[in-house]
């Protein structure tokens, strides 16, 4: 059913307070159909081969995608002057690549199909920015903290049930189950009444000059960073390391939902101490924590310790992303946020892609361990070189 047809089915909401009901409603859907296969994805892509960078390879066409589609969407989207389309496409590419990767018998189908829900992530920068619309600038780092608990919240519910929908009908029953749910995502969304923005060309003199400014680059780049040490860790290789521990399914959904449920604390913190701390200790705090939870999964000799890591990488990264996210808006005029959000979330993609697949590469000739170690220390050298750069609070 095209975008048009479930449109017109649907009544639209005007008042602000239902708007927002229904966005969040879709965020929730939405990132539920992104994350209800993710704690197990790296351990049953590692059942279709035997090569750990093949793994990585898997797992980082979802970072891959986001950074070639974000950039250039959030333009479209400011030039045309409308969202809502995008979004609904989005969450149909969510779907379809789910459906693919739970009929598939083979790696590379693996890699079609989270290769479209890579372009169906890249919709979260329009997402974010519809949101943030809702209020004024100045609440920008609060609000995108505010939607990041949500976004937590959604993938913690999603990836709370994957063992169990593993063992209830064997690893396709989540990617069947989260299908379903980016059509629900949809027909949530097509009740939201978008209201009308005069469209506005880009311009290549002020693309330009928003892509080397220090405020919107700056956070841009360490988010990248601190990606790179998630998708390497907590969400590709870690899981395979508690496998070979001996975690069960039930365990490895576990792991992933503590992580995310820390995600949303860390996330929900930062909305609370905005205006109280000092964004840039909130972003040292992110790589310190990071380097120390890469550190426990290097000497993990038992679940305990990978479990301790997991918390903590999910804390880091709900306070860091939410700070970053919300400091590259921040001072963005409303006609280029949509595109100023695309440049942040193209750029911190490159390190989803690139944390799985160089991690991999590196895991293939030292070990998983030891390449948790050599990432660990190299993502706090850049992560305090890089914070000297953020602009002052």
């Amino acid at each position: 059913m095209s975008s048009s047809a479930v449109t017109k089915t649907v009544p639209h909401i005007h008042s602000r307070r239902g708007l927002l009901v229904l966005y969040i409603a879709a965020v929730v859907f939405y990132w539920m159909s992104l994350y209800l296969y993710v704690p197990t994805l790296s351990v049953y892509a590692a059942t279709k081969t035997d090569d750990l960078a093949m793994v990585g390879i898997v797992l980082a066409q979802y970072g891959l995608w986001q950074a070639v589609a974000r950039f250039p969407l959030g333009i479209v989207a400011d030039w045309v002057g409308r969202r809502k389309p995008f979004i609904l496409a989005g969450f149909a590419l969510a779907g379809l690549g789910a459906l693919w990767m739970g009929l598939t018998n083979s790696v590379n189908g693996l890699i079609g199909g989270r290769a479209l829900t890579g372009f169906a992530a890249s919709v979260w920068v329009l997402l974010v920015v519809a949101v943030n619309s809702q209020f004024p600038p100045a609440d920008a780092v609060r609000i995108s903290a505010l939607v990041s608990g949500v976004n937590s919240i959604a993938r913690m519910l999603a990836t709370s049930i994957t063992g169990r929908l593993n063992n209830w009908g064997g690893y396709p029953l989540a990617f069947f189950i989260a299908a379903g749910t980016a059509a629900v995502a949809a027909l949530v969304m097509a009740g939201v009444r978008e209201p009308v923005r005069p469209p506005k060309a880009p311009s290549l003199g002020s693309l330009g000059k928003l892509m080397t400014r220090r405020d919107v680059l700056a956070p841009s780049l360490l988010c990248a960073v601190s990606q790179f040490a998630m998708w390497a860790g907590p969400f590709t290789f870690a899981p395979i390391l508690a496998k070979n521990l001996g975690a069960s399914d039930d365990t490895l959904s576990l792991l992933t939902s503590l992580n995310i449920g820390m995600v949303m604390l860390g996330s929900f913190t930062t909305s609370a101490v905005a205006k109280r701390v000092s964004a840039r200790w909130l972003v040292v705090f992110n790589f310190v924590v990071i380097a120390l939870s890469m550190s426990m999964l290097t000497f993990a000799r038992s679940l305990t310790l990978v479990f301790v890591a997991q918390i903590c990488f999910g804390l880091a990264s709900g306070i860091g992303y939410s700070v970053l996210m919300g400091l590259s808006i921040r001072d963005v005029d409303e006609p280029q946020r949509a595109t100023a959000m695309g440049l942040f979330q193209a750029v911190y993609g490159i390190g989803m892609f690139a944390g799985p697949w160089l991690s991999g590469i590196l895991a293939n000739g030292i070990g998983i361990q030891p390449m948790f170690g050599v990432v660990g220390v190299a993502s706090l050298v850049i992560g305090l070189l890089g914070v000297q750069q953020l602009a002052k609070d």
